[in-house]
């Protein structure tokens, strides 16, 4: 039977390689939130006070975006047999909720092999760097970001108490070219994603000054 439902696009995060951009992980939400907040704040460059600089700009502005994802296993523990959902009746939603906490650890061997270097007595150790982290959130927005802010509430556990049904909050830094420079994947495809956005501004409907009352300007 063919059905006129489009079909449902889900928002994720999708890990890459920042030098090779070969994918490394993709993590899709269960459920989609029901709210997205973003925040733009501004960097102008007339900030000191200086008045020849008031209409600048230093940059793009910093976006900060906020969700709260669910993470829910019921629904697979009611057929816990079928090849797909044991997972879910042994563990939970613990794979999932894994999936998303360690984009914020180094990884176990990066932290071996520093702790091994510092024990030979190296002074100086470099900083591990973690992959390139992409927000995605329809084909309009591919935004390369930084995870600031994690949080989880398990609401409710199975017998072994593995949870089995989660809240998760998460905030992110849209990393621009004032970030990571022009040549760098994520700068790309911020540019790509500030490129779509003008493209976007094309299609607003158009106003006039009727619109707001007025015949003309003072």
């Amino acid at each position: 039977m063919l059905s006129n439902t489009p079909r449902l696009l889900k928002g994720g995060l999708v890990l890459i390689d920042a030098e090779s951009a070969a994918i490394q992980r993709i993590i899709s939400l269960q459920y989609n939130p029901d709210s997205l907040s973003r925040t733009l704040q501004i960097q102008g460059a007339g900030e000191a006070g200086d008045r020849s600089d008031a209409l600048r700009l230093k940059g793009p502005p910093v976006e900060t975006i906020k969700l709260e994802a669910e993470i829910d296993a019921t629904d697979q523990l009611e057929f816990p047999k079928q090849k797909e959902n044991q997972a879910a009746a042994a563990l939970g939603v613990h794979p999932q909720l894994a999936a998303l906490e360690t984009i914020a650890y180094p990884s176990a061997a990066a932290l071996a092999a520093n702790a091994a270097i510092a024990a030979v007595g190296t002074i100086e150790i470099v900083p591990m760097e973690s992959p390139l982290a992409l927000f995605i959130w329809s084909a309009q927005r591919i935004l390369p970001v930084r995870i600031s802010e994690f949080s989880i509430t398990e609401e409710a556990f199975d017998p072994a108490l593995n949870p089995i049904r989660a809240k998760v909050s998460l905030g992110m830094r849209v990393l621009s070219v004032d970030d990571l420079g022009f040549q760098h994947k994520g700068g790309s495809l911020f540019m790509a994603y500030l490129r779509a956005k003008e493209a976007l501004v094309r299609r607003a409907p158009a106003a006039s000054l009727s619109n707001l009352g007025l015949g003309g300007l003072p």
